[in-house]
């Protein structure tokens, strides 16, 4: 499990490491772009229930811990949606991944 790291608060945020990869690019091409935006999930399972969501501002420290060393591989569909979310009036809502469709194999007549 990866913390966020936000502001001053000594509370970190859980967040699984995959979905924290994915997000951090997101979350770094606003901040890049000098972008304030808000960015909501759902609680993990083992925390009280419910869902947060912090003001994202360039001014305010923020750090990705991840439990893994090595990176993952990234899935650039789920980066799109999660970017989709960034642009729309609500924020970014932290998403479950986007996988590819199979496709369908050709039936014979």
């Amino acid at each position: 499990m990866a913390t966020l790291h936000y502001g001053i608060s000594d509370d970190p945020i859980h967040i699984d490491d995959r979905a924290l990869a994915h997000l951090k690019i997101v979350v770094a091409t606003k901040l890049r772009r000098n972008e304030s935006f808000t960015l909501s999930w759902k609680h993990p399972e083992g925390e009280p229930g419910g869902r947060s969501t912090l003001w994202i501002h360039p001014s305010i420290p923020l750090r990705f811990v991840f439990e893994e060393p090595e990176p993952p591989q990234i899935n650039m569909k789920w980066v799109e949606q999660l970017m989709h979310t960034a642009n729309s009036s609500g924020g970014i809502m932290l998403v479950d991944e986007v996988l590819a469709a199979p496709e369908l194999e050709a039936s014979a007549p």
